[in-house]
């Protein structure tokens, strides 16, 4: 494989990720990079990820052949819902020997791979492994996706917690300012973690993201 492959989680649903990763593929591609995205596992889709096509929307470019090949997105679940429960329900195993093979494919042919996660790093994907487990394993370097709303702190410090017990290099702390949060909470939580960073994580970078239209 030639590419980085980078990994995007959040410290919760609904923190942003989907638009962090379609964000940072921009960025990336801007910068005169040949960027692809992938979703590990997509729950609540069945024909197309929705999550891939929100990528692609905020990157300005339609679904790439391997979107529509099913590469960068190699399970698809109809209930919206954990993936292992989703496999369940489908009486379906999710082998990560698939999604690992996916991946070297794209990495063959782009400088960057962003694959984004489903849900955070302990959802599980079967009865006994969960994204971290997956993480740890392939040791991509993690972009977490992170904000300013009442609880942030402690879901980023557990998360960063998470990060040293399994050994998962951080990459990019994502600072998602949108929505926007309580103004006293958010400027204290942003200015909070970019110190934590800075004293406990030195190598990573801190980024921001304004809105959705960034």
């Amino acid at each position: 494989m030639t590419a980085q492959i980078l990994f995007v989680s959040g410290i919760d649903t609904d923190i942003g990720k989907t638009v962090a990763t379609g964000v940072y593929a921009k960025k990336l591609a801007q910068q005169g990079f040949s960027v692809i995205t992938q979703k590990m596992i997509q729950t609540g889709c069945e024909e197309m990820s929705s999550d891939i096509l929100v990528h692609r929307k905020i990157m300005g470019i339609a679904p790439t052949a391997e979107d529509l090949q099913g590469i960068t997105c190699p399970y698809l679940f109809a209930y919206p819902c954990s993936p292992h429960l989703a496999a369940k329900m489908e009486n379906r195993q999710i082998s990560t020997a698939l999604i690992r093979a996916a991946t070297a494919q794209l990495a063959q042919k782009y400088d960057y791979v962003l694959l984004e996660g489903a849900g955070g790093l302990f959802v599980p994907y079967d009865e006994t492994h969960t994204t971290a487990d997956y993480l740890r394993e392939c040791g991509y370097p993690l972009i977490l996706v992170t904000s300013g709303k009442l609880g942030s702190i402690n879901h980023t410090l557990l998360n960063l917690s998470a990060c040293r017990q399994y050994g998962i290099e951080l990459h990019t702390l994502i600072y998602n300012r949108y929505p926007p949060a309580d103004e006293i909470i958010g400027t204290e939580t942003e200015r909070y973690l970019q110190d934590y960073l800075q004293r406990h994580f030195p190598q990573a970078t801190f980024e921001i993201l304004e809105s959705l239209d960034d």
